[in-house]
């Protein structure tokens, strides 16, 4: 059955490798297999768990407990027996009255009864004891620590819930960024493809003029090293493509030796963005740096808890057996007791005034760190902003180029045709029109990406 199950996966596996991918689906891919959104998520239900746990501290807690001992020891009591004397009660007060009929030499009372008391010894045998019982106990006012404790296990969820749009987020960032680096060396492979049809065409024509004596050695070896140059810059490309691919597989969760993948751009960009709309307090980051002060706020809570008054109801039953006396057994009887349990701390040497001190530091610490790191999203956002704006200007510089480069090209060529233009003229404008291809290339990728960047900053991705 394993081996059934492991073909059919590979078989998905092929078959989504197969097809051919937007933005949007890698975007997908990467968030569902990315091992740090995993971990993210595993964070936040443990999150939840804990709030869940804080909870039932509001609700009566129940336990049971046993305990058994056994000792060999047999300890015994004797008391001597001996004359006790009497009392008769007075008919007129009803009160006990000594028996007294005289007195002896030695000053002592004389009664005139007395009772015989025995010798009483009391063996006692300890054996085997045991107790069983069960316990509730229900807190009525902790010092708000409860309350503290569960606000700061929601804090804690909210949180983690932000870290995992964070995560999300830079996934997404670095999702973009392979799949336009795609996108961009697939380009280069084709605009290096071109330049290889353009020289090789060319290396052509040379060849056969140099065959019929039109063209000298010299210019051939001019255009051969071209040739070398088209077959080294393609080279590079298609290396580019298989690493950027390989990169892209890693990210969305395809094996490395994926080679059929292929995305698609489907995607347009209006060209200017909306500075106005560009907010950083939409961010995940910045909505976890104010939980993180909330969160410190409920720990003062938490601390002076500690020192306050608290109170909880107790009750309990249990049963005991064992203990002999004179071969009779001691115990063996159930009993129940509830009551209430109060502690009020009195004095503790400033330790309480101290750590609820320090706590508040704690807080001033974290509203700190939200107005510094706030000032430094602020600064990303605007060098975002800066980036793409640069990256747009660049799109429009690069296309102006490679217009103007391709019109060069022409002229170029039309003029070696005519022999008004020298050969090294016609190869350095071969060389012009591929760089400005190049760069436009490189422009519009940094746009996309630019973007991306802008989008995270903005808290708008």
């Amino acid at each position: 059955m394993r081996i059934h199950l492991t073909y059919i996966f590979m078989f998905l596996t092929l078959s989504l490798a197969a097809q051919n991918l937007t933005l949007e689906e890698c975007r997908q891919m990467a968030v569902e297999t990315n091992r740090s959104g995993k971990i993210s998520s595993l964070k936040h239900n443990m999150a939840n768990q804990n709030l869940k746990a804080y909870k039932t501290n509001y609700l009566p807690k129940l336990s049971v407990e046993g305990n058994y001992i056994y000792s060999n020891a047999k300890p015994s009591l004797f008391i001597d027996g001996g004359y006790l004397p009497t009392f008769t009660p007075n008919a007129q007060t009803g009160v006990l009255e000594p028996n007294i009929i005289g007195q002896a030499a030695d000053g002592s009372p004389i009664f005139g009864s007395y009772a015989l008391m025995p010798e009483l010894n009391f063996d006692v045998e300890i054996g085997s004891v045991y107790t069983a019982g069960a316990r509730v106990e229900q807190p009525i006012y902790m010092g708000g620590k409860i309350n503290a404790a569960v606000k700061m296990a929601d804090q804690g969820v909210k949180i983690a819930s932000f870290d995992m749009i964070k995560i999300e987020k830079e996934i997404i960032e670095k999702t973009d960024d392979a799949f336009w680096n795609l996108i961009k060396v697939e380009e280069l492979l084709k605009s290096a493809t071109a330049y290889k049809e353009v020289v090789d065409a060319f290396s052509n024509q040379m060849q056969n003029a140099y065959a019929t004596g039109l063209k000298n050695r010299n210019d051939l070896q001019k255009v051969m090293v071209r040739v070398n140059e088209a077959e080294l810059l393609y080279r590079k490309a298609e290396n580019g493509v298989k690493l950027a691919k390989m990169n892209l597989c890693y990210i969305i969760g395809l094996p490395l030796s994926t080679t059929s993948v292929t995305v698609i751009d489907n995607n347009e960009i209006t060209g200017d963005i909306d500075n106005l709309n560009a907010d950083i307090t939409q961010r995940p980051e910045y909505a976890m740096l104010m939980h993180q002060v909330e969160l410190k706020r409920q720990n003062v809570r938490l601390v002076r808890g500690d020192f306050m008054p608290q109170l909880a109801a107790v009750a309990s039953y249990n049963y005991t057996n064992g203990v002999k006396l004179v071969d009779s057994k001691l115990f063996n009887n159930a009993s129940f007791y509830g009551g209430v349990n109060l502690n009020i701390p009195l004095f503790n040497w400033g330790e309480g005034r101290k750590k609820i001190s320090s706590a508040k530091i704690e807080v001033e610490i974290a509203q700190t760190q939200l107005a510094e790191i706030s000032d430094l999203m602020q600064l990303e956002l605007m060098r975002a902003i800066n980036e793409y704006d640069e990256a747009l200007l660049e799109v429009r510089l690069t296309t102006t180029a490679l217009d103007q480069a391709q019109l060069n090209l022409k002229m170029s060529r039309d003029h070696y045709d005519v022999g008004m233009e020298t050969l090294a003229d016609y190869l350095e404008a071969q060389s012009i029109w591929q760089k400005a291809m190049s760069d436009l290339i490189n422009a519009r990728a940094k746009q996309r990406i630019a973007f991306t960047v802008y989008l995270k900053a903005a808290g708008l991705l």
